[in-house]
């Protein structure tokens, strides 16, 4: 069984989407005899193209391009993003600009 994450949504990524939470599997790999291994060591740096793969032409991939990200609660500096792995039971969070007054 592949390891899993939450996904929460906020703001456009919400509208986009059209949820607020996901629990989504982690992808799996392939052994080399045959059988399916967890990766555990899933980059947050692909997770963007894992999430709009699940939600097609919903403007996600849009939102990603002005959003960050937040692991277990931790605002992650994007200059970092491609450091940062997930091996299942993480919280992770879209983070998008917002206004206001």
């Amino acid at each position: 069984m592949s390891p899993h994450i939450t996904v929460l949504y906020f703001s456009a990524a919400s509208t986009s989407t059209g949820l607020f939470e996901q629990t989504i599997a982690l992808p799996t790999t392939t052994s080399p005899d045959s059988l399916p291994d967890s990766d555990p060591n899933f980059p947050l740096a692909s997770l963007a193209a894992l999430l709009v793969s699940l939600h097609p032409n919903t403007g996600l991939d849009k939102v990603f391009e002005s959003s960050q990200w937040s692991v277990d609660a931790v605002m992650i500096p994007e200059s970092e993003v491609a450091s940062v792995f997930l091996c299942g039971g993480e919280e992770v969070a879209v983070i998008c600009p917002v206004s206001g007054g």
